[in-house]
C-alpha cells in the first residue's frame, strides 16, 4: 500500500508550492484583481492571508503542545508590508520561518491544532501535512487569478484527498442523516471511503474490493482535492449514486 509522504518530503513540497505561489504573485499586473475561487478576496488579500498564516504556524509549532494557538508577539507582527515590492520577500521569509520551526520541532512533537476528534494527530507532522494542502490549493487560486492555472502535482494531490477526509471530515460527532458510504476514486489508481454513521465519520484507504458505496466521486486526484475544497463544481467530475450526500456533507457542522 502506498505510504503518505515522509516529513522531509512534506517540507520539500511546501517549499516548492510556496515558490510557485510567489511566482504567480510576482506575475500579477494588479494585486487588486479578484480571486475567482475566493471571490470575497483580492489577490492582495490572499497574499496577506497566506503569509500571515505561515507566521502564525511558525509561532504555534515553536510553542510546542499548548491548549491555545499562538498569539502575535506584538500588534501587526504578522501583517504584510504595504509596499508591493516587499510582498514577495515577505512571503519567502514567512515560509522560511514556518519550515525552520517544523524542522526544529520534528514530526512527532505535539502541537496545538484547530482540528478536534479527527483522524489526524495533534503533531507537527500533521500540521506540515495540512499546510502542504493549504499552500497547494492557494497556489492554484493565485495561478488561476493570473490566468496560468496548473494542475496540482500528483504527489501532492494523492495525499491531499486522504488528508482532507482524515482532517476535515473525520469526526466522532454523530452523522445526523441516514448512514452512508461515500467513495472517492482517483484515476491514478487510489481510492478512499468516508463512512458516515451514528458513530461519526471515518476515512479509510481502500486496498481491496469492498461493498458498493452509496455514492462515489471519480476524477484525477487533483480534481478531487479541488472539488473537496470547493474550487471546482462536483458535476465537473463523475458522480455515481446519490449525489445529495455531498450537499449534506457540505452543510454538516459536527458538534465537537
Amino acid at each position: 500500500m502506498e505510504k503518505t509522504p515522509g516529513f522531509p518530503d512534506l517540507l520539500r513540497l511546501i517549499d516548492e508550492r510556496s515558490t510557485a505561489f510567489r511566482a504567480a504573485v510576482a506575475a500579477a499586473p494588479d494585486l487588486d484583481v479578484r480571486v475567482p475561487t475566493c471571490p470575497e478576496w483580492t489577490l492582495l488579500d490572499l497574499v496577506r492571508h497566506l503569509g500571515g498564516r505561515r507566521r502564525f504556524w511558525a509561532a504555534t509549532v515553536a510553542a510546542g503542545p499548548a491548549a491555545a494557538p499562538a498569539e502575535p508577539p506584538a500588534e501587526n507582527a504578522w501583517a504584510a508590508p504595504e509596499e508591493r515590492d516587499a510582498l514577495v520577500p515577505w512571503l519567502a521569509e514567512s515560509t522560511r520561518e514556518m519550515l525552520d520551526a517544523l524542522r526544529e520541532a520534528g514530526p512527532d512533537r505535539g502541537c496545538w491544532t484547530w482540528w478536534g476528534a479527527s483522524q489526524s494527530p495533534k503533531t507537527c507532522g500533521a500540521v506540515a501535512r495540512h499546510q502542504l494542502q493549504e499552500i497547494a490549493v492557494h497556489t492554484y487560486d493565485a495561478q488561476l487569478t493570473v490566468g496560468a492555472a496548473q494542475a496540482l502535482p500528483e504527489e501532492v494531490a494523492l495525499d491531499g484527498v486522504e488528508e482532507f477526509l482524515s482532517t476535515c471530515c473525520a469526526t466522532t460527532s454523530p452523522w445526523p442523516h441516514q448512514s452512508a458510504a461515500v467513495d472517492f476514486h482517483a484515476t491514478e489508481g487510489r481510492s478512499w471511503r468516508l463512512s458516515l454513521s451514528p458513530d461519526g465519520a471515518r476515512a479509510t484507504r481502500l486496498s481491496a474490493p469492498v461493498t458498493a458505496a452509496d455514492t462515489s466521486l471519480r476524477g484525477t486526484a487533483g480534481d478531487l482535492v479541488l472539488a473537496l475544497y470547493g474550487r471546482v463544481p462536483l458535476d465537473s467530475l463523475e458522480v455515481d449514486g446519490d449525489g445529495g450526500v455531498f450537499g449534506l456533507l457540505e452543510a454538516w457542522e459536527p458538534e465537537e
